[in-house]
């Protein structure tokens, strides 16, 4: 099979959608002349240039538009440039684009899409590093998708952009440039299927995003010394699969659930309560949550490495829980 992207797997997806609906079309800051803060955009440029658009640097403007836009029809995807600039148009978002279908009784759809990058990359620092999607996980009303791969972020944005309600997508920074293999064939991923990873008996790591990559450099690190760690990627978390996360737990009985967003009131608070609350018979041990420590991300590269987790964070909580 072929191998891809991130980037030219999120073009594929948004220009096999454009080629047969044309209600789509994107726009953001420095994406029809640049390709985006981090080229996600080049392997579209220069084509469907009057659906690929660049904007003034207006967060509240550009939310705002989308949803005009998706009142009246079409289907834009609009770019958030960096997850951290969302807080610039919040209003939006959170009062009006998030809370439209339940105003209306369910009459009202909005087929948009929120997207861009979050995460770490090369010591950006406090305002340009942050992993938010806890965020949009903990406010109803929209779907929060968030891949690890090429395969996963071309299958799921494709059903993104049939959606018929609101969709964000995080895009880790680090994984824009890798590779994975896509089919060529059509494909659509729904949402609120898990992916195993890798099978395991021994331990299940829930993750998303970086951290999937993360727990399995850690997974093949402890299977050197017999241990077996199972790894779950969520790939959403508005819906999240629990048909999937329980069944790994009732394997393995132990439980460690990693993400770069802080640990504080993270994501994986909610699966972690959810499964003591539902499965508290299967855990043979307390569950281990990996996440950031509860600071602002650092500009200086060691304090970086010292604040967001990483495989060494994944490989000690999994030694704790056995």
């Amino acid at each position: 099979m072929r191998e891809i992207t991130f980037s030219e797997a999120l073009g594929e997806a948004i220009l096999e959608e454009m080629s047969r609906d044309p209600t789509i079309f994107t726009y953001g800051e420095d994406i029809a002349k640049q390709g985006g803060i981090f080229g996600a955009y080049k392997p579209i440029l220069g084509k469907y240039q009057d659906r690929i658009i660049d904007t003034p640097i207006s967060e509240e403007v550009i939310f705002g538009s989308a949803l005009g836009a998706a009142l009246a029809g079409m289907r834009p995807v609009a770019e958030f440039h960096f997850a951290d600039f969302l807080f610039t148009g919040m209003a939006a978002i959170a009062n009006q684009i998030m809370k439209f279908k339940y105003m209306t009784g369910g009459q009202g759809k909005l087929h948009l899409i929120l997207r861009g990058p979050d995460g770490i990359s090369k010591s950006a620092a406090a305002q340009h590093s942050e992993s938010i999607e806890t965020i949009f996980m903990h406010i109803p009303g929209i779907k929060v998708i968030i891949p690890s791969t090429p395969y996963d972020m071309k299958g799921l944005f494709k059903t993104a952009l049939k959606s018929d309600d609101p969709v964000i997508c995080f895009e880790h920074k680090m994984l824009y440039a890798k590779k994975g293999p896509v089919p060529e064939e059509e494909y659509y991923i729904p949402f609120g299927v898990a992916d195993v990873k890798r099978e395991g008996r021994d331990v299940t790591v829930i993750a998303t995003s970086r951290m999937v990559h993360e727990s399995l450099a850690a997974a093949e690190e402890l299977s050197k010394e017999g241990i077996s760690v199972e790894v779950v990627d969520l790939r959403t978390l508005v819906p999240w699969d629990k048909e999937t996360v329980f069944k790994s737990v009732k394997k393995t009985h132990k439980v460690v659930i990693a993400h770069e967003t802080w640990r504080r009131a993270g994501w994986g608070a909610e699966i972690a309560a959810t499964i003591q609350e539902e499965l508290f018979d299967y855990l043979d041990a307390p569950i281990r949550r990996v996440g950031a420590k509860n600071v602002h991300i650092p500009f200086s590269p060691p304090l970086q490495d010292f604040v967001v987790p990483d495989r060494k964070s994944v490989i000690e909580a999994v030694r704790s829980v056995l």
